[in-house]
This record gives C-alpha cells, structure tokens and sequence, in this order.
C-alpha cells in the first residue's frame, strides 16, 4: 500500500480496483479523501477500455464514514464554507452513482453513514455477513442529506423511515434483506470467487452495450412510460443495432464463437 488516501489500480482486462486507503481510522473520509475519490471517478468516466470498477476498503473495514476530525473542523465553518464542503461530498456520489462502468462494492468491517452512501451508490454490493452497517448521522445530530437520494433508491422509503431516524445499527443478513446488499458471503476467499463470478460476466458483455444499459437506468428510473420515452427507447435500440460491436455479437453467437472483446486484454 502507498500512501495516497485513494489508490488506483487498472490492469490490461479492464477491471479497475478503487480502494479506499486510510485503514487507521477505518477508511473514514476528509475532503482531502473526497477530492481524490472525484478525481479517480472522472478519470475512469472518460476511460473507453475500462469496464468494471471495483470499490473497497483496505484493512479492517469498508469505511466508517466521515472522519471526526473533518467534521470537528466543519463545525466552525460559515454556512457558505459548509455548503462548498457539502457540495464536494455530492458531487463525488453523483460522480459514483452515474459512472458509466459496472461499480462493484466489496463491503467488510463495518460501512456507516457516507460509508453506507458509498455503497448505495454501487451497482453491485457483494458483503461480508457480519458487515455492520448504520446511517449514524443522527447520532451525533446531523442528518444523512447528501446520500439520502441513493440510499432512498437502495432502499426505499419504508426502510429509510426506521434507519434515518433511529440510526441503529443492522448486519448483512439486514442489509441483504432491504435490497442494499445483492451477495452475501462469510469469509474472504468467498467473496474474492463472487467478486470473479461477477468479474467473469463483464468480460463477457459487450463494452459499449453495458454502458448503453446502464444509461437506460439513469434515465428511465422513476419516470412515467410516455410516449416520449417509448420513441426514445426505440430510437437507442435501433442506433446499438447499427454499431459494429452488436454486428459482431450477434455474429459470434450464430458462429457459436466468443465474440472479438473477450479477447481484448
């Protein structure tokens, strides 16, 4: 480990492993942490060979949220110091939540507040069981703003009612339940086999096609089947039809071949 708070880690495959890297104070983060977070994000958006990230934690945990220090710091800023510093933190989870990547979170240890935030963030969420998750925020008087549009997509409204408020802690098995976490596992070697599974997946995929499927998401959610909708669905399947990675998978699959991008690194 080196020691940048974020460190970067791409191979020839496409797969990128994020990790979080202050292992010390349990990967809480600082604006210093937020920064470098955006950062790795934006580089990655605009990286055309890369195709999965791969979000965690070094250490114990996956993070305990905001560092203390960082939040004794805020407490004595103006209101417009506090907004820019809020504004920071947003940007970095809308930067995750849209990045046109599959984002896998490999969660241990412990996930709380913007830890938890971070990880309603990820497409993908594979958990140690006795992860302890909490939105803690109201322990100390704050409340969970900036990551409550992603927790609320997580886990609804329902769960968000009881956990915003009460701030209790909950598990994995918990977690599971709620739909924040898609696997759960009990020991590192497990985890490392369902983050290759997944891994194995994307390898498989069409690069283009999976970006273009997780852009439906980020713009059909939540909204009403229109006409509008329906015109622009139609228009973005036929365009895909047209581009040559789609001529070539559908090529590979009557050939019964592996099609070209699966031997692309």
């Amino acid at each position: 480990m080196t020691n940048d708070t974020v460190i970067l880690e791409q191979g020839d495959d496409g797969i990128a492993f994020v990790t979080l890297n202050r292992p010390e104070v349990h990967n809480a983060f600082d604006e210093h942490m937020i920064s470098r977070l955006s950062e790795v994000f934006q580089t990655l958006e605009a990286d055309k060979h890369c195709r999965a990230v791969v979000l965690r934690g070094a250490g114990k945990s996956f993070s305990a949220g905001a560092d203390l220090n960082w939040m004794a710091r805020a407490a004595d800023f103006s209101h417009n110091e506090n907004l820019a510093d809020a504004e920071h933190l947003a940007i970095m989870l809308s930067d995750l939540y849209s990045l046109n990547k599959l984002t896998i979170a490999c969660v241990q240890g412990a996930a709380m507040g913007g830890g938890l935030g971070l990880v309603a963030c990820c497409d993908l969420v594979i958990a140690d069981v006795n992860t302890t998750f909490a939105l803690s925020e109201v322990k100390i008087g704050l409340i969970p703003a900036t990551i409550s549009p992603y927790v609320l997509s997580a886990i609804g409204a329902r769960h968000a009612r009881r956990y915003f408020q009460t701030g209790e802690r909950f598990k994995g098995q918990r977690a599971y339940d709620m739909g924040l976490v898609h696997e759960l596992t009990t020991t590192e070697e497990e985890m490392a086999t369902q983050l290759q599974a997944m891994l194995d997946h994307v390898r498989a995929n069409g690069p283009l096609a999976m970006r273009e499927a997780k852009r439906l998401i980020l713009d059909y959610g939540g909204r009403a089947i229109t006409p509008d909708i329906m015109e622009d669905s139609a228009e973005r399947i036929a365009a895909i039809r047209a581009r040559a990675e789609a001529k070539e998978g559908l090529a590979a699959f009557l050939e019964k071949r592996k099609p070209d991008w699966m031997g692309k690194g």
